[in-house]
């Protein structure tokens, strides 16, 4: 995505608690009738609670230069598998009714989210490569996209301060063994009984 969207105020990055701001997303709007069709993309930015807001780290994402109309929605994140609404819904006119809940709306495909807590999902980690997959073994797997980021060839070294795909817990360390690893979590989405699972992406 070759956008424009900046912070231009560096300080909403010092927001602490739950608007703190964590990362960049993906937002698309996708045609109702054929939601293969993007119609409009633009980069937003995700608070910790899950609220994705515009630029200025607050204010909630309008519908841009789009008529109001019903849409499929999808949101994307670098080291994530994308979601999509699983039927269109509308968007314009009263704010209050266009507020879109992936925690809790049926979303396109089978198993495009993962479930967090009772009525409450989130988009599948583990996308280290930025494709359509989340895989722990196998060629051009997730698991082995951390180690050419480590400082050295030992697993138990860890890279710091990065702002990387290899970071999925996104706490700014690359780690491949030892606590908070970004590897484990990749296993445990894929399920551990059955570690050649394939995790895929449900956009269509």
């Amino acid at each position: 995505y070759a956008g424009t969207e900046t912070i231009t105020d560096e300080t909403i990055l010092n927001t602490a608690g739950a608007d703190a701001i964590v990362d960049w997303v993906l937002l698309e709007l996708r045609d109702a009738t054929t939601p293969a069709t993007v119609l409009k993309r633009r980069a937003a930015l995700i608070q910790r609670d899950g609220d994705i807001v515009d630029v200025d780290g607050t204010t909630p994402i309008f519908l841009w230069d789009m008529n109001p109309d019903v849409y499929h929605v999808a949101v994307r994140h670098r080291n994530h598998l994308g979601a999509m609404t699983g039927t269109s819904v509308y968007l314009g006119g009263d704010p209050a009714l266009s507020v879109v809940d992936f925690r809790t709306v049926a979303t396109f495909g089978t198993n495009a989210q993962k479930q967090l807590a009772p009525g409450v999902k989130g988009l599948w980690s583990g996308n280290l490569r930025s494709n359509n997959r989340v895989a722990y073994t196998g060629s051009n797997n997730d698991r082995d996209a951390i180690l050419p980021l480590l400082p050295t060839s030992s697993l138990t070294s860890v890279a710091t301060n990065q702002y990387a795909n290899a970071d999925l817990n996104l706490d700014g360390l690359v780690k491949y063994t030892g606590s908070a690893n970004d590897r484990d979590p990749i296993l445990v989405n894929i399920g551990g009984v059955s570690p050649t699972a394939v995790l895929l992406q449900q956009l269509p």
